[in-house]
């Protein structure tokens, strides 16, 4: 537009040429760029006050240790969770959102940088004692990185657990750390974090380390702390509680960890009421984004650690003043997406090597916005021995998984974090479901399919039938496609071996 408006001023070279005298066009040219680069800067100057007078978004990103679905807001209605059910009513619930890998510092490097876990390097977690980190390029680019650069204060309260911690450019690290589980402390932090910032934007990583089992060995392995420092008020008991359905294991000491997960869970939901009031009380709640998640699923067998529903698939919450309209949405969103998202609020450029998307585009309630039509999550290493690369692929209906080691030298994980249910299981007449559940743990097939629609447990394997050879042959398309768009090397069988001969034969 101010080309074809200087254009318009001069008139055409050859019509100014023949209508004055050369010095006169000299002149009147001098002028005229006068003119215009007096008005340029000008329009810079307003353009640059304008900016300055409009305060950048606040971040606020909230993790749930080891968080499934169990909220009142997902249809779980085990012990209330009014806080967290506050914050889906004024933001967007999201339905379907898988994490990366369901293990905590994979599933976290994904949050931060926007890159899956094989393409970012952190392929199992940070205190396995192999060197598993995430590679120098990526943590240079990361929410934490970029933000200070940007002029934000950084901050991270409680477990980050991504490697090496020390090169995320932070302000505020606070010493608890893991296993922390005082959230008034917590909470604490987090207010004079903010009050610190004076009129500074700022990026904080609040995280909850409940409903994550106690890591001290106990008489019938890891547990759940029911109350700590008074709350919850009221916990529940064993007898509140039903054996998870995905699962299947249904005895009394399976029951009372079921319990004290679910008292975790209310924790979860305090700290989160107490972070909102205290920004509805600064005043920071209308210019905070707010996001959500649980890190993975819950820690017991077909949960955390595997590619099923109970592992990938976690609560994801947003609520993005000005841009994020009040609904449920049915999009298949990732942890991936939450590093672009926040580029996006506060007006940075979403890199190339990013694989996630910005949630703007769904944060509305238009149901016209283009998105993905599938989501995909995987699985490495939890410890340094358990590997096993998988891959899950779902429409929203229908989901395939893949193992590129199924039969062969990979080492599955069957007991997660002192889970007993696969012993518990022999104290019962399991169900068939049940038992053929955990002898795919044990001894992983290569292909499955499930009809999450039915089969929201994933308990019947359809792969292979040919009543749904259309859709397997369609989602192992795109999964295919999906990794080699993600340059994922575990396609490669060579780089599987040297895998295992560096962090399993060793």
């Amino acid at each position: 537009m101010e080309r074809r408006g200087v254009r318009y001023w001069l008139g055409k070279p050859n019509e100014i040429e023949n209508r004055f005298p050369s010095s006169h066009v000299d002149m009147m040219k001098k002028k005229l760029l006068f003119v215009v680069l007096f008005l340029m800067i000008a329009l810079a100057s307003v353009s640059v006050v304008s900016a300055a007078d409009t305060p950048r978004f606040n971040v606020l990103l909230i993790t749930a240790d080891d968080l499934g679905l169990q909220l009142n807001c997902y249809g779980d209605d085990t012990v209330p969770t009014p806080n967290l059910d506050r914050l889906a009513a004024s933001g967007v619930r999201f339905e379907t959102a898988y994490v990366a890998q369901a293990s905590c510092s994979p599933s976290r490097s994904a949050m931060l940088s926007g890159i899956y876990p094989h393409a970012n390097g952190h392929y199992g977690l940070a205190n396995a004692g192999v060197g598993f980190r995430m590679r120098q390029e990526v943590i240079e680019q990361s929410i934490p990185n970029r933000l200070k650069d940007a002029g934000y204060r950084t901050g991270v309260i409680g477990k980050l657990h991504v490697n090496p911690e020390s090169e995320f450019t932070l302000d505020l690290r606070t010493k608890e750390g893991f296993g922390q589980r005082d959230i008034r402390q917590q909470v604490g932090h987090a207010e004079k974090f903010w009050a610190d910032s004076g009129e500074r934007p700022w990026f904080l990583m609040f995280n909850v380390f409940d409903p994550h089992v106690v890591g001290r060995k106990q008489k019938d392995g890891p547990a759940f702390p029911d109350v700590v420092k008074g709350i919850p008020s009221s916990p529940i008991g064993p007898r509140d509680v039903s054996a998870w359905p995905w699962q299947g294991v249904d005895t009394p000491l399976m029951r009372k960890r079921i319990a004290g997960y679910y008292n975790c869970v209310q924790r979860v939901d305090a700290a989160v009421g107490m972070l909102m009031n205290s920004l509805d009380r600064t005043g920071t709640r209308q210019r905070t984004l707010i996001i959500f998640l649980g890190d993975h699923g819950p820690p017991f067998s077909r949960g955390k650690t595997t590619c099923y529903e109970a592992g990938l698939r976690v609560p994801f919450l947003i609520d993005w003043p000005g841009v994020s309209e009040p609904h449920v949405s049915k999009r298949l969103v990732s942890a991936v997406d939450i590093a672009p998202t926040v580029f996006d609020a506060v007006g940075l450029p979403i890199m190339k090597s990013i694989q996630g998307e910005s949630l703007r585009a769904v944060a509305t309630a238009d149901p016209s916005q283009p998105w993905r039509e599938t989501l995909v999550g995987e699985f490495h290493f939890h410890g340094a021995g358990s590997f096993y690369p998988t891959r899950a692929i779902t429409d929203g209906r229908y989901k395939s998984i893949h193992r590129d080691l199924a039969n062969s030298t990979g080492r599955p994980i069957v007991v997660v974090d002192g889970d007993p249910s696969n012993r518990e299981r022999t104290k019962m007449p399991a169900t068939a479901e049940c038992q053929d559940a955990y002898a795919k743990l044990e001894t992983p097939l290569t292909w499955e399919l499930y009809d999450l629609q039915d089969d929201p447990y994933e308990l019947n394997n359809r792969a292979g039938e040919e009543s749904l050879a259309d859709v397997e042959t369609r989602l192992r398309a795109a999964l295919e496609q999906w990794r080699e768009e993600t340059h994922d090397p575990f396609r490669n069988p060579e780089f599987n071996q040297e895998i295992i001969r560096q962090y399993i034969n060793r």
